[in-house]
């Protein structure tokens, strides 16, 4: 088998950043417009929202408890564990927010809460992941733009904002065995 170096995105890969926001934005905001996932056309939640809204959406995602409290996407523990079960090198590879203050240190304690202490021996936290080695990165982000040509692999999880990209490497925790073939 040809070990890899696998390299997994955090947030709307393992942690689930979007349901987590709009049940945070409904709470906080009731009276303005939210909008589903399902109807998300581009990956900054900004550019989503009518008007200018930035300091609403800033202050749910820089809040106390945001990052450390987000649900984990069904099936994604399951597959990072059995990716190194297999033998591969696995390691989180996350992009903190520009207002950093609880973003990072939350992202540490969500990583311990949801997949066990030791993975945040593996978590390698930037905000430029094309400087970062690996094989492969799994992400929901529709492009990595950096200071490097990356040497990864770009592999898509599946999100409705994402759609437009065209790829043969789009996956979700159901059908990732299958389009990697590990």
């Amino acid at each position: 088998m040809n070990k890899k170096i696998i390299l997994i995105d955090m947030d709307g890969v393992l942690a689930d950043f979007e349901g987590g926001f709009l049940k945070a934005w409904k709470k906080k905001f009731p009276h303005h417009p939210h909008v589903p996932l399902e109807q998300r056309k581009t990956f900054r939640l900004l550019e989503n929202y009518p008007g200018n809204l930035e300091k609403e959406i800033g202050s749910i995602l820089t809040a106390p408890g945001f990052f450390e409290n987000l649900s984990i996407i069904p099936r994604g523990k399951e597959a990072i564990a059995k990716m190194q079960a297999l033998g591969h090198e696995v390691f989180i590879c996350t992009s903190p927010i520009s207002k950093y203050e609880n973003c990072v240190l939350e992202k540490y304690h969500w990583v311990s809460k949801n997949l066990g202490y030791e993975w945040t021996k593996r978590m390698i936290v930037t905000k430029d992941k094309t400087l970062v080695i690996g094989d492969m990165l799994i992400d929901d982000r529709p492009e990595h733009l950096g200071l490097k040509k990356p040497v990864w692999k770009y592999v898509l999880f599946d999100a409705p904002f994402n759609k437009h990209i065209k790829t043969n490497l789009r996956i979700t925790w159901k059908n990732w065995e299958k389009i990697l073939n590990l």
